[in-house]
Protein backbone atom coordinates (compact mmCIF):
# COMPACT_ATOMS: atom_id res chain seq x y z
CA UNK A 1 0.00 0.00 0.00
CA UNK A 2 2.88 1.99 1.10
CA UNK A 3 4.41 1.93 -2.49
CA UNK A 4 1.14 2.89 -4.40
CA UNK A 5 1.14 5.72 -2.50
CA UNK A 6 4.44 6.95 -2.95
CA UNK A 7 4.05 5.99 -6.82
CA UNK A 8 1.48 8.34 -6.98
CA UNK A 9 3.39 10.95 -5.05
CA UNK A 10 5.99 11.01 -7.60
CA UNK A 11 3.55 11.05 -10.31
CA UNK A 12 2.65 15.16 -8.76
CA UNK A 13 6.02 16.21 -9.34
CA UNK A 14 7.63 16.08 -6.30
CA UNK A 15 10.85 14.33 -6.92
CA UNK A 16 13.80 16.61 -5.95
CA UNK A 17 16.33 17.96 -7.54
CA UNK A 18 19.95 16.48 -8.33
CA UNK A 19 22.22 17.66 -5.62
CA UNK A 20 24.52 18.65 -8.16
CA UNK A 21 21.82 20.98 -9.79
CA UNK A 22 22.22 24.80 -9.74
CA UNK A 23 19.63 27.05 -9.60
CA UNK A 24 19.33 31.20 -8.96
CA UNK A 25 19.52 31.68 -5.30
CA UNK A 26 17.53 34.88 -4.31
CA UNK A 27 19.47 37.54 -1.52
CA UNK A 28 18.05 37.66 1.55
CA UNK A 29 18.49 40.07 4.54
CA UNK A 30 19.69 38.41 8.00
CA UNK A 31 17.44 39.19 10.47
CA UNK A 32 18.97 39.12 14.27
CA UNK A 33 16.65 37.62 16.38
CA UNK A 34 17.59 38.86 20.48
CA UNK A 35 16.36 37.55 23.67
CA UNK A 36 14.87 39.52 25.75
CA UNK A 37 16.49 39.00 29.42
CA UNK A 38 14.36 38.84 32.59
CA UNK A 39 14.31 42.02 35.11
CA UNK A 40 16.26 41.84 38.04
CA UNK A 41 14.41 42.78 41.39
CA UNK A 42 15.77 45.68 42.46
CA UNK A 43 17.56 46.18 46.06
CA UNK A 44 14.36 47.06 48.06
CA UNK A 45 12.27 44.04 46.36
CA UNK A 46 15.23 41.67 47.31
CA UNK A 47 15.46 42.54 50.89
CA UNK A 48 11.39 42.57 51.35
CA UNK A 49 10.94 39.16 50.20
CA UNK A 50 13.95 37.93 52.60
CA UNK A 51 12.70 39.50 55.83
CA UNK A 52 8.88 39.07 54.92
CA UNK A 53 7.90 36.77 57.62
CA UNK A 54 5.03 35.67 55.93
CA UNK A 55 4.88 31.71 55.73
CA UNK A 56 2.48 32.26 52.54
CA UNK A 57 5.13 34.64 50.68
CA UNK A 58 7.87 32.01 51.63
CA UNK A 59 5.98 29.54 49.69
CA UNK A 60 5.35 31.38 46.51
CA UNK A 61 8.91 32.38 46.70
CA UNK A 62 10.27 28.68 46.99
CA UNK A 63 7.34 27.99 44.54
CA UNK A 64 8.90 30.26 42.22
CA UNK A 65 12.61 29.22 42.84
CA UNK A 66 11.65 25.71 42.02
CA UNK A 67 10.09 26.60 38.53
CA UNK A 68 12.98 28.81 37.63
CA UNK A 69 15.25 26.22 38.40
CA UNK A 70 13.62 23.72 35.90
CA UNK A 71 12.89 26.01 33.06
CA UNK A 72 17.02 26.51 33.23
CA UNK A 73 17.39 22.66 33.06
CA UNK A 74 14.82 22.12 30.44
CA UNK A 75 15.95 21.79 27.11
CA UNK A 76 14.36 24.86 24.75
CA UNK A 77 11.93 23.60 22.05
CA UNK A 78 13.52 23.44 18.69
CA UNK A 79 10.32 26.03 18.25
CA UNK A 80 12.34 28.85 19.88
CA UNK A 81 16.06 27.97 18.15
CA UNK A 82 15.53 30.46 16.23
CA UNK A 83 16.67 33.19 19.57
CA UNK A 84 20.09 32.09 19.72
CA UNK A 85 20.57 34.07 16.32
CA UNK A 86 22.16 30.31 14.69
CA UNK A 87 18.93 29.85 12.89
CA UNK A 88 16.07 31.78 11.21
CA UNK A 89 12.61 30.76 11.62
CA UNK A 90 10.55 30.61 8.38
CA UNK A 91 6.40 30.64 9.18
CA UNK A 92 3.88 30.41 6.26
CA UNK A 93 0.27 30.99 7.74
CA UNK A 94 -0.98 31.09 4.23
CA UNK A 95 0.58 27.25 3.24
CA UNK A 96 0.17 26.25 6.94
CA UNK A 97 3.75 25.20 8.02
CA UNK A 98 6.62 27.02 10.09
CA UNK A 99 10.04 25.56 10.30
CA UNK A 100 13.77 27.03 11.31
CA UNK A 101 16.91 26.69 9.07
CA UNK A 102 20.73 27.97 10.10
CA UNK A 103 21.62 31.10 9.72
CA UNK A 104 23.32 31.21 6.04
CA UNK A 105 21.71 29.44 3.97
CA UNK A 106 20.74 30.70 0.95
CA UNK A 107 17.01 30.88 -0.26
CA UNK A 108 16.69 29.05 -3.66
CA UNK A 109 13.99 28.52 -6.40
CA UNK A 110 13.58 25.22 -7.25
CA UNK A 111 10.80 23.66 -9.48
CA UNK A 112 8.15 21.85 -7.43
CA UNK A 113 9.23 22.44 -4.54
CA UNK A 114 7.49 25.43 -1.86
CA UNK A 115 10.74 26.62 -0.19
CA UNK A 116 14.08 25.36 -0.25
CA UNK A 117 17.10 26.67 1.47
CA UNK A 118 20.46 25.44 1.16
CA UNK A 119 24.44 26.09 1.84
CA UNK A 120 26.09 28.57 -1.02
CA UNK A 121 29.66 26.24 0.07
CA UNK A 122 28.43 22.83 0.75
CA UNK A 123 25.49 22.05 -2.17
CA UNK A 124 23.94 18.68 0.17
CA UNK A 125 23.57 20.92 3.01
CA UNK A 126 19.56 21.76 2.18
CA UNK A 127 15.92 21.47 3.62
CA UNK A 128 13.06 21.73 0.92
CA UNK A 129 9.55 21.13 1.75
CA UNK A 130 7.01 21.03 -0.40
CA UNK A 131 2.67 20.20 -0.35
CA UNK A 132 0.83 17.98 -2.71
CA UNK A 133 -3.50 17.37 -2.58
CA UNK A 134 -4.93 14.49 -0.69
CA UNK A 135 -7.91 12.66 0.19
CA UNK A 136 -6.52 11.49 3.82
CA UNK A 137 -7.53 13.08 7.01
CA UNK A 138 -3.87 11.49 8.99
CA UNK A 139 -0.63 10.48 7.58
CA UNK A 140 -1.37 6.75 9.65
CA UNK A 141 -3.95 6.53 6.87
CA UNK A 142 -0.75 5.76 4.66
CA UNK A 143 0.71 2.87 6.60
CA UNK A 144 3.37 2.67 8.90
CA UNK A 145 6.24 4.97 9.80
CA UNK A 146 9.09 2.35 7.75
CA UNK A 147 6.66 1.34 5.03
CA UNK A 148 5.47 4.79 3.86
CA UNK A 149 8.69 6.02 4.68
CA UNK A 150 10.89 3.44 2.53
CA UNK A 151 8.59 4.30 -0.30
CA UNK A 152 9.35 7.85 -0.15
CA UNK A 153 12.90 7.54 0.01
CA UNK A 154 13.13 5.63 -2.95
CA UNK A 155 10.51 6.75 -4.90
CA UNK A 156 10.58 10.51 -4.34
CA UNK A 157 13.36 11.77 -2.06
CA UNK A 158 15.89 10.36 -4.00
CA UNK A 159 17.10 9.75 -7.58
CA UNK A 160 16.56 6.62 -8.93
CA UNK A 161 20.31 5.79 -9.85
CA UNK A 162 21.03 6.45 -6.05
CA UNK A 163 21.20 2.98 -3.88
CA UNK A 164 19.12 4.08 -0.64
CA UNK A 165 19.21 2.83 2.89
CA UNK A 166 16.23 3.55 5.44
CA UNK A 167 18.22 4.14 8.42
CA UNK A 168 15.28 4.34 11.60
CA UNK A 169 11.47 5.63 11.16
CA UNK A 170 8.85 6.49 13.62
CA UNK A 171 5.90 8.69 14.86
CA UNK A 172 5.49 11.68 17.01
CA UNK A 173 2.94 13.45 18.01
CA UNK A 174 2.96 17.43 18.29
CA UNK A 175 -0.48 19.05 19.56
CA UNK A 176 -2.29 15.63 18.63
CA UNK A 177 -1.55 15.56 15.42
CA UNK A 178 1.14 12.61 14.05
CA UNK A 179 4.19 13.27 12.32
CA UNK A 180 6.64 10.44 10.74
CA UNK A 181 9.73 11.53 10.74
CA UNK A 182 12.70 9.34 9.31
CA UNK A 183 16.22 9.24 8.90
CA UNK A 184 18.15 7.91 5.39
CA UNK A 185 20.99 7.42 3.29
CA UNK A 186 21.31 7.81 -0.63
CA UNK A 187 24.67 6.82 -2.27
CA UNK A 188 25.86 8.25 -5.59
CA UNK A 189 28.86 7.10 -7.36
CA UNK A 190 31.40 10.17 -5.75
CA UNK A 191 28.81 11.13 -2.99
CA UNK A 192 26.66 10.01 -0.15
CA UNK A 193 23.63 12.15 1.31
CA UNK A 194 22.39 11.59 4.78
CA UNK A 195 19.37 12.87 5.24
CA UNK A 196 16.20 13.81 7.52
CA UNK A 197 12.98 14.22 6.74
CA UNK A 198 9.39 14.46 8.22
CA UNK A 199 5.50 13.80 6.59
CA UNK A 200 2.46 14.67 7.85
CA UNK A 201 -1.21 15.48 6.61
CA UNK A 202 -3.12 18.61 7.39
CA UNK A 203 -7.05 18.56 7.26
CA UNK A 204 -8.14 16.30 4.94
CA UNK A 205 -10.90 15.79 2.59
CA UNK A 206 -11.91 18.58 1.66
CA UNK A 207 -8.63 21.07 1.41
CA UNK A 208 -5.95 18.24 2.74
CA UNK A 209 -2.91 18.65 2.26
CA UNK A 210 0.32 16.16 2.40
CA UNK A 211 3.40 18.22 3.58
CA UNK A 212 7.32 16.44 2.88
CA UNK A 213 10.11 18.34 4.46
CA UNK A 214 13.47 17.01 3.92
CA UNK A 215 17.06 17.83 5.15
CA UNK A 216 20.70 16.43 4.66
CA UNK A 217 24.18 17.09 4.39
CA UNK A 218 27.05 15.36 2.84
CA UNK A 219 28.08 12.02 4.51
CA UNK A 220 31.46 13.11 5.43
CA UNK A 221 30.00 15.98 7.45
CA UNK A 222 26.92 14.00 8.98
CA UNK A 223 28.83 14.42 12.66
CA UNK A 224 28.92 18.33 12.12
CA UNK A 225 25.72 18.61 10.82
CA UNK A 226 23.86 16.18 12.54
CA UNK A 227 22.23 18.15 15.75
CA UNK A 228 21.26 21.05 13.67
CA UNK A 229 19.68 18.87 10.89
CA UNK A 230 17.47 17.52 13.64
CA UNK A 231 16.54 20.62 14.95
CA UNK A 232 15.19 21.71 11.60
CA UNK A 233 13.02 18.52 11.53
CA UNK A 234 11.88 18.69 15.11
CA UNK A 235 11.12 22.53 14.46
CA UNK A 236 8.83 21.41 11.69
CA UNK A 237 5.13 21.92 12.78
CA UNK A 238 1.66 22.44 10.97
CA UNK A 239 0.54 26.23 12.23
CA UNK A 240 -3.22 26.20 11.09
CA UNK A 241 -5.65 24.17 9.05
CA UNK A 242 -5.20 24.80 5.39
Amino acid sequence: MATATSLSLHGHGLGLPSPTAKTPARRLLPVTVRAMAPASPSKGEAAAVECSPSPRRQVLVAGAAVAAAALVSRPAPAAFAAADGKFMPVIDRKAGYSFVYPFGWQEVSVQGQDKVYKDVIEPLESVSINMIPTTKEDIRDLGPPDQVAEALVRKVLSPPTQKTKLIEAKETDIDGRAYYTFEFTAQAPNFTRHALGTITIANGVVAGKFYTLATGANERRWDKMKDRLHTIVDSFKIETKV
